[in-house]
């Protein structure tokens, strides 16, 4: 690469890790670029994947204070995570890229919708929470903002490490949302849960790729860099910004990576 390709692809790391942390679709930043770059679609995409692990760790620890109390919980949430990338890693190397990435956009749509009603959805589990059973005790969790782990999210959060693993693009919106509705209406939560669970993802399917050795390292290392300052940017920008600012701009970030990635494939 010349030095400036360099350059850009260093500073498409920092914007990516920047966008991850705070939405979740930093692959639409790099891997476009790779591809304009000339590096073959299936290296780029392995490629940026293990170059985006720095942006989870460094986002997920600028959020641990919104985490405080529910690390038991998003540990849990990550072993699944964990078991879907390796398996979406696995077949981004043994299958057509075809049978996958066609479904792709519709996956994104979806997250929009799911990003868009999210608040309704969690107002009405929250009725339903505070109804009173007269079968059972004492309300166990103060908490009514956050809810127990569901067999629906855990099977959600495992499909969404299949797809971190496999491709990734937008990947955090889609864990988002799903979080969102089922787990905690607290969206600055459900970011720093966001974090880790795709990070965890990033990992696992980052060393099936090493170990598969379809790495470029060159753009792996610079990605790497810049998106380890990234996520440090997002966690602090992320924070500051309002729900309702923040649930629009994913929604609209859902939508263009539809798009986008429709007219590619």
């Amino acid at each position: 690469m010349a030095p400036v390709e360099l350059v850009l692809v260093l500073l498409a790391g920092v914007l990516a890790g920047t966008i991850n942390t705070i939405v979740g679709a930093g692959t639409l930043i790099t891997f476009p670029l790779l591809v304009w770059l000339g590096i073959p679609p299936l290296t780029a995409n392995v490629s940026n994947t293990v170059g985006l692990v720095p942006a989870a760790v460094t986002g997920a620890w600028g959020y641990r204070r919104e985490l405080a109390g529910r690390w038991r919980t998003v540990a849990t949430m990550a072993v699944l995570s964990a078991v879907g990338g390796v398996l979406g890693g696995l077949l981004l190397l043994v299958a057509p890229a075809e049978t996958f990435t066609s479904v792709v956009p519709w996956l994104l749509v979806l997250a929009a919708v799911l990003a868009a009603v999210q608040p309704r959805v969690a107002a009405w589990l929250r009725r339903r929470s505070a109804a009173p059973d007269p079968a059972a005790g004492p309300a166990q969790h103060t908490d009514i903002s956050t809810r127990p782990l569901t067999v629906g999210l855990m099977l959600g959060v495992g499909a969404t490490g299949v797809y971190g693993g496999y491709f990734g693009a937008a990947q955090g919106v889609v864990l988002l949302a799903l979080l969102g509705i089922a787990w905690t209406t607290d969206l600055q939560r459900a970011n720093g849960a966001k974090n880790v669970l795709a990070g965890v993802a990033n990992l696992v399917s980052a060393v099936v790729f090493v170990v598969g050795g379809a790495v470029d390292w060159q753009v792996a290392v610079l990605i790497a860099i810049g998106s380890a300052v990234g996520g440090i940017l997002g966690a602090r920008l992320g924070r500051r910004i309002p729900a309702p600012v923040l649930r629009t701009v994913i929604v609209v970030v859902a939508l263009s990576a539809a798009v986008v990635i429709g007219l590619d494939l």
